[in-house]
């Protein structure tokens, strides 16, 4: 699998890289992708502070001037509230437009803090360190940047490229099995979209997937990331309709959140059950058989997630939609 992957954006372009167990790199490599860096912003979820955060501040710090601020954990951080929180923060912290921020943590901390960098001094620079299988595959790479209404998920945000996505598998040895199996929804719509020849290869490698074999692992962030990268690339703001082939399963996957309240289901969990929908959908309309609805539905079982969810209320879900 590749180390290190482009996203091809031309004076928007930039790495991914992914490596294992070398946290003590990220200051160099920061300053080698960035060059003219003075202050950082760190920004991580409380959960992993202590593990992975304050370590990064503390080898920031000796290159750089560097804050540390960390987010509650799960979707409801993804609010004006908390944003408000963070601008005031990087203004008090003397931010500007030498200052990088450095978002550390799953999708969440990837979206709000993407979003405050977008629109802090009307935009400053971004490096993600995802530590999800979900961020690392799917809210890390593309721009993507936004909070929360409580009317709907994402539905203020801005395209806000990143200068470096660092991906560093280690991390993933912290996540408890449900927030890990969650990200594995990200990776199978990736075969359903755009490769065959992935999805079969998940089917034949599903019980490493889940036993987190770190080879089988870095394969499935590789490609998944390939594919996105080649997608970004060929659709960055969604115009011509390229992009929204991402965003399947999406459309049930953010009513089902709405609806069951935000944090009741992990984002990977609905995208698993909206892609079960999408595909009875599709079956209904003639586009897809029996044979391939068994076969996701098959894939998504043995990956540990969910593909039913007997509370749904369609006349809730359907505004939303």
């Amino acid at each position: 699998p590749a180390s290190e992957i482009l996203v091809n954006l031309g004076q928007r372009s930039y790495p991914i890289r992914l490596m294992c167990d070398d946290w003590d790199s990220i200051a160099k490599q920061i300053a080698d992708v960035l060059g003219d860096v003075t202050h950082t912003l760190v920004v991580c979820d409380e959960s992993i502070m202590a593990k992975w955060a304050r370590p990064l501040a503390e080898s920031l710090g000796q290159s750089y001037r560097c804050d540390l601020a960390t987010i509650a954990s799960g979707e409801t951080s993804k609010s004006i509230d908390m944003l408000g929180k963070l601008w005031d923060w990087m203004l008090a912290s003397g931010a500007d437009r030498r200052t990088v921020v450095v978002a550390v943590g799953g999708g969440v901390v990837g979206d709000l803090a993407g979003f405050a960098a977008a629109t802090y001094a009307r935009g400053i620079r971004l490096v993600q360190i995802p530590t999800t299988l979900l961020s690392m595959v799917d809210s890390s790479v593309g721009g993507k940047t936004g909070i929360n209404l409580s009317g709907g998920k994402n539905m203020v945000g801005a395209f806000w490229q990143p200068s470096l996505v660092l991906i560093d598998t280690e991390t993933l040895s912290t996540l408890d099995d449900r927030t890990y199996l969650s990200g594995l929804a990200e990776v199978i719509k990736y075969g359903v979209i755009e490769d065959a020849a992935f999805f079969s290869w998940l089917e034949e490698n599903a019980d490493a997937l889940v036993a987190r074999s770190p080879a089988v692992v870095k394969t499935a962030i590789s490609r998944s990331c390939q594919i996105k990268a080649s997608v970004v690339a060929d659709d960055e703001r969604e115009t011509s309709g390229r992009r929204a082939i991402l965003n399947y399963g999406h459309t049930f996957a953010h009513a089902i959140e709405a609806t069951a309240g935000y944090g009741t289901m992990l984002h990977g969990e609905a995208v698993a059950i909206g892609m079960a929908m999408a595909a009875r959908l599709a079956q209904f309309m003639g586009r897809v058989d029996q044979n391939f609805l068994h076969r996701q539905d098959e894939l998504t079982r043995r990956c540990g997630l969910p593909i039913r969810w007997p509370e749904a209320e369609p006349t809730q879900m359907l505004p939303i939609m």
